[in-house]
């Protein structure tokens, strides 16, 4: 019976679960905070994979990737230990801040509309 999903779709999954538990108990920086693992983009040769995130407090967003990529090689090294692949992708870590944007453009949205009912 064929999957529904691809391979890489199951990786970048499989990362995404491993991955916010290594940060959740093993990470000590206190720059990474209150992050949230959002997506994962895993290379088809699974060398290389971005891994998108949000924070609670967007104020500490650029303080929090610098601390996740200074921090790659060691996430990656016990992202290694659970995978059973031949080789564990490296860790790119980028601030998603769509929601942030989507919260602007749904208030101008509003607004909008109330200046049309006002009209």
């Amino acid at each position: 019976m064929p999957y529904e999903y691809s391979r890489t779709d199951r990786v970048s999954q499989q990362i995404l679960r491993d991955l916010s538990m290594i940060i959740r108990n093993n990470m000590k920086d206190p720059r990474v905070g209150m992050v949230t693992l959002l997506d994962a983009e895993v290379s088809r040769d699974f060398s290389h994979a971005k891994i998108y995130f949000d924070t609670l407090n967007e104020d500490q967003a650029k303080e929090a990737e610098d601390a996740l990529n200074h921090a790659a090689g060691f996430l990656r090294r016990e992202l290694g230990h659970g995978l059973r692949l031949r080789t564990t992708p490296a860790l790119k870590f980028i601030y998603d801040d769509t929601q942030i944007r989507g919260n602007q453009l749904s208030e101008l949205i509003d607004k909008a509309i109330e200046s049309d009912k006002k009209s």
